[in-house]
């Protein structure tokens, strides 16, 4: 029997409730913290978010409809539509493919964060797929982060692709600018799924996974018109002086995108119906019902720019707020921070950032700096991100370990690993970014 929506619900609310729990259980405000990201990770449930759209704007329509979804949060997306709407066919394109049993058609894999086969395969069968769409049907995208990787119909080598994408991250590029280049790179980026849907109505609902929360750049927008050029995509490549370590196919594959004013999208509405900024104001809500109005600040939403830089500058703003709020309180921020790999270590954009604020907020009491990755998976590993406290110093200290010399070898993970204090929730599902948690207790 396919699971109900409701078994589909209360098993993933017990599991990060269990998550939490055992993450948070080491620590002396465990159980506060537990309820805390606990309803956070909740509010962004991406099986919750797509239900409460379709009970805001029902979808009354005589039409066939077919459901595509793509990212880390596609399945319980589309699952969500497929629990309120008979679908004709769908779709799923996502990063892990779990043994539930789902009521709706086909799930594949893609790879993450560097395109593979797998992604080349799927986006083959994305267009596939695509290709039974007349100009009488309605097609529902069901979009959400690492889409861009999970699925790819390059107009260069997948070698290339692979090259490519691994020193932009490795440089320190943003997501706007490694999207940028895959739009211009990819038939089915920047718009170009429209084009294969043949004429068919589209509905894309939208999990943000970027700072601004820019359609074109949510799964480098593939039902999005792209505003950027040909000519921004080589500045790119320029300004990260990539000639002569990547491929010379790269600058010359370089393709227009489609355009806004392309009468393809006449029929297209894009609505994204939850985000980063949304989850940071219902944490605030959270710990304001728990702690009152003044105990809870967002100092920012749209945190970007070297993790290690962004960590020192929050540690700042925490130690100021120590003499200006009093306990207990917390500090909020999201955003999505890069990492300029320069050692041979292993960690994450958030493990980065907290291992840049050991020093600074070494010596003080009850506090606590907490920094996830909303999907689970912080960079390439199995953390989510990493908990920081003023004893974290000290505690390094004793164990022989220079705070210094993992920061040169980018080696975060290893660091947090021997105190113990790595956060490992599995993959949660969703991907809106990240959160930092300031507490003073």
């Amino acid at each position: 029997m396919p699971c109900t929506k409701t078994k589909v619900s209360i098993i993933a609310a017990v599991k990060m409730m269990l998550s939490f729990e055992k993450v948070f259980q080491k620590y002396p405000q465990g159980e506060l913290l537990a309820k805390i990201f606990t309803s956070t990770f909740q509010a962004i449930d991406p099986n919750a978010i797509v239900k409460k759209y379709l009970q805001q704007y029902p979808i009354n329509t005589h039409k066939r409809i077919f459901a595509f979804g793509l990212g880390k949060a596609a399945i319980p997306m589309t699952q969500s539509l497929a629990d309120e709407i008979s679908l004709t066919d769908s779709l799923v394109i996502t990063k892990h493919v779990s043994e539930s049993k789902w009521n709706f058609g086909s799930i594949i894999p893609g790879n993450h964060p560097i395109p593979g086969s797998d992604s080349l395969h799927a986006g083959i069968q994305a267009k596939k797929f695509l290709s039974q769409l007349t100009k009488d049907d309605l097609l529902i995208c069901l979009i959400s982060g690492g889409g861009s990787a999970l699925m790819t119909a390059p107009v260069i080598s997948l070698e290339d692709l692979q090259s490519l994408t691994s020193t932009l991250l490795k440089s320190g590029a943003t997501i706007h600018e490694i999207n940028t280049l895959r739009k211009h790179l990819d038939e089915l980026k920047g718009g170009g799924l429209v084009q294969f849907a043949n004429g068919a109505q589209i509905l894309s609902l939208i999990l943000s996974d970027v700072v601004g929360d820019s359609l074109e750049i949510i799964a480098s927008g593939v039902t999005v018109p792209d505003s950027t050029t040909i000519k921004d995509a080589s500045a790119i490549l320029e300004k990260y002086n990539l000639r002569g370590q990547i491929s010379d196919s790269i600058f010359s594959g370089l393709r227009e995108t489609l355009k806004p004013d392309n009468s393809l999208f006449e029929n297209v509405t894009n609505q994204i119906v939850g985000s980063n900024n949304l989850t940071l104001d219902f944490a605030c809500s959270q710990i304001s019902d728990i702690w009152g109005d003044n105990k809870v600040k967002i100092i920012n939403k749209s945190i970007q720019g070297e993790a290690s830089k962004v960590g020192i500058e929050i540690a700042k703003q925490f130690k100021d707020a120590l003499y200006t709020m009093q306990r207990p309180f917390c500090l909020l921020a999201g955003g999505e921070t890069t990492v300029t790999i320069k050692g041979n270590g292993k960690g994450g954009r958030n493990q980065e950032l907290a291992l840049s604020t050991v020093d600074e907020l070494s010596g003080l009491k009850d506090v606590m700096l907490i920094s996830i990755a909303t999907d689970g998976e912080d960079g390439p590993t199995d953390a989510a991100g990493a908990v920081v406290t003023g004893e974290s110093y000290q505690r390094s200290k004793m164990l022989g370990m220079d705070v210094s010399s993992y920061q040169l070898r980018n080696d975060a993970y290893h660091f947090f690993e021997s105190l113990g204090d790595l956060i490992k929730t599995n993959p949660t599902g969703t991907n809106v970014n990240d959160l930092v948690f300031c507490f003073a207790f």
